[in-house]
């Protein structure tokens, strides 16, 4: 096993059983076979056929024929992963993946599984961060992916991501291991594509360790960003959550901006942009009358007055359509 590879999965210790979100590529292979290996009888693949490329069906296909082979359980689900309107392709299939993969880990096998890993590797925490900042992101944006999480009852581990996407393939190719190839990961109309040919290439050249030194990046930014999720905390307590308009104006300019972004990520699950918070608390700092009125779009809804608190509203869910 590579060195990089086994340290990875020596300081990798999920609660079991453990199930392996498996698309069939070098990646998620590499993970499943390592894991298998580790942890015998312990082990189930959970595989997503979104339907959105005519070769969903053979990658399902090789899926299981490697599980067999392997004597792996494995759990298949057929999701419908079209963006809705205003919606990205990359959310609605996100989204859609993220919650098959927690019903098939919870309802599809006779135990439970315990915990959930993906294969995101170094290259892809790189890929993340560099959009990220492309992006003008913050700090938890800067974070990237983190390695570890809970979500509807389930451990998430990313265990991988100190491990380049070549070592894997190395590793895997050594064990006899096959994959398929998703052939949209060479068209070069997406972004992320472009940056692992053309941009990867390049910083090895110039920074050899650019992998490890960026993920010390990430990790300082998603320190940062625990600690303003902390004191956001702390001043919604003072605030309240909806936000009150007098205390919110007590804050200072990037205290209030902290808390305003955790009330609307946390109550309503929307992120504003830095146009959008900019004119909101440009609109709250002038709210000095009864009467001042607020009313900006933020997200899939608006923020707006109501008496002394702030409140987001969602006016397609409030007045259906015919």
């Amino acid at each position: 096993m590579s060195t990089a590879l086994a340290q990875a999965l020596r300081t990798f210790d999920p609660p079991l059983p453990l199930a392996i979100a498996y698309s069939g590529g070098a990646d998620s292979s590499a993970l499943l076979r390592a894991c298998a290996q580790r942890w015998p009888g312990q082990v189930v693949a959970l595989h997503v056929h979104h339907g959105l490329q005519a070769a969903a069906d053979d990658f399902l296909q090789h899926c299981q024929q490697v599980c067999q082979q392997l004597a792996i359980p494995l759990a298949v689900a057929r999701v419908d992963a079209r963006a809705q309107p205003g919606q990205s392709p990359e959310d609605a299939a996100r989204q859609h993946r993220y919650a098959a993969l927690t019903d098939m880990a919870l309802h599809h096998f006779a135990q439970p599984a315990a915990s959930i890993a993906l294969a995101q590797h170094a290259d892809d925490q790189v890929e993340t961060l560099l959009l990220a900042l492309s992006r003008g992101a913050g700090v938890a944006g800067l974070a990237a992916m983190p390695a570890h999480w809970q979500r509807a009852g389930l451990h998430w581990f990313r265990p991988l991501l100190a491990v380049p996407g070549q070592k894997l393939r190395d590793w895997l190719r050594a064990q006899g291991g096959s994959w398929v190839e998703d052939p949209s990961n060479t068209d070069l109309r997406f972004t992320r594509n472009r940056i692992r040919q053309q941009l990867l290439p390049v910083l090895e050249q110039v920074f050899p360790q650019f992998r490890s030194t960026f993920a010390r990046s990430c990790a300082h930014a998603a320190q940062a960003s625990d600690l303003l999720h902390t004191l956001a905390q702390q001043d919604a307590a003072l605030t309240g959550l909806p936000p009150a308009i007098r205390a919110l104006q007590q804050l200072d300019s990037a205290r209030q901006a902290n808390v305003l972004r955790h009330w609307l990520l946390e109550c309503h699950q929307t992120t504003p942009s830095t146009a959008q918070l900019q004119e909101l608390q440009r609109q709250i700092a002038a709210c000095q009358t009864r009467g001042h009125r607020i009313q900006i779009k933020i997200g899939g809804g608006f923020v707006c007055r109501k008496g002394a608190v702030l409140d987001w509203y969602n006016p397609e869910v409030l007045v259906p359509k015919p």
